[in-house]
């Protein structure tokens, strides 16, 4: 079996690269300059040269505020791409697997969104997310559409505990929202759950996220637990912080029916923190 990685320099990319080495699973890495996913082309020649069974695509377009006014940009990675993806997949009879986000929910619920409640996006990276997810269930037979929220992982790539860490180092007071609430995602537990669920070949729709919600603020608050700060933790309302996309309030995704598939959910969110925290603290 051969997997086709896009995106590979991403974060969640990189620990599905370790876990398929890890598996002794043969594999093609490609990142935005190698292949561009929104030219489809390139996409269909990489696909017919490489012939891959699977195709995971890590490639996306993650400036949530920057896609407010840059939402061209934004559809074209994050919709035309996977759009590109499915019809090359589909035209070669390869699986595809995508990434989406509990972005495409507009957090008015309150309660767990499930894999059968409806999108409402309310921003342009939650709609260009929802286009993506849109394209590869039209085009696609044989899919894993995998929805995940608040990623986090070692990689270079930017993400929300590595920026409290950053800010702990330069601040004596920290402000975090708590009324942001969703589920941290850590990059090397999604990589192994997402090889796992492909070995099932039972294709469609998921939440892949650990099983209990938290705020921004509790997430924070532990993070900073862990590595000793000594300042002062603030909680504050999003309007504290005026941004150009507006965030979902309640955004955390019940995960069934991952444990019916796989036989288990992700570790709870405290549990993946403190390996997270370990991991960073061994990589120094």
């Amino acid at each position: 079996m051969n997997f086709l990685i896009t995106g590979s320099n991403g974060q969640l990319a990189k620990e599905i690269l370790r876990e398929l080495d890890k598996r002794g699973i043969s594999f093609d890495a490609f990142d935005h300059k190698s292949l561009d996913i929104t030219d489809l082309k390139s996409v269909r020649d990489a696909i017919r040269t490489k012939k891959p069974d699977v195709v995971i695509n890590c490639a996306a377009y993650n400036a949530v505020d920057k896609a407010e006014e840059d939402w061209q940009n934004a559809y074209l990675v994050n919709g035309i791409g996977p759009r590109n993806l499915a019809i090359a997949c589909e035209e070669n009879n390869i699986a595809l697997v995508h990434y989406s986000t509990d972005y495409v929910f507009d957090g008015l619920k309150n309660a767990p969104y499930t894999i059968a409640d409806d999108p409402n996006p309310i921003n342009q990276y939650g709609k260009s997310k929802l286009l993506g997810e849109r394209f590869v269930q039209s085009l696609s037979r044989r899919y894993f559409l995998i929805r995940v929220s608040w990623v986090f992982g070692r990689g270079n790539e930017t993400n929300f505990a590595k920026k409290v860490i950053e800010w702990s180092s330069k601040n004596d007071v920290i402000k975090v929202v708590d009324d942001q609430i969703s589920s941290p995602t850590y990059a090397i537990d999604l990589a192994k759950a997402t090889l796992d669920l492909i070995d099932t070949g039972a294709y469609g729709l998921y939440h892949i996220t650990s099983p209990q919600p938290c705020s921004r603020y509790e997430w924070a608050k532990y993070i900073l637990e862990l590595i000793g700060w000594k300042g002062t933790l603030i909680p504050v309302k999003s309007d504290e912080f005026k941004t150009p996309a507006k965030r979902p309030g309640y955004s955390f995704m019940d995960s069934f029916p991952v444990m019916e598939t796989i036989g288990y959910n992700l570790a709870e969110w405290k549990d993946e923190t403190k390996r997270f925290i370990k991991e960073i603290a061994g990589s120094r």
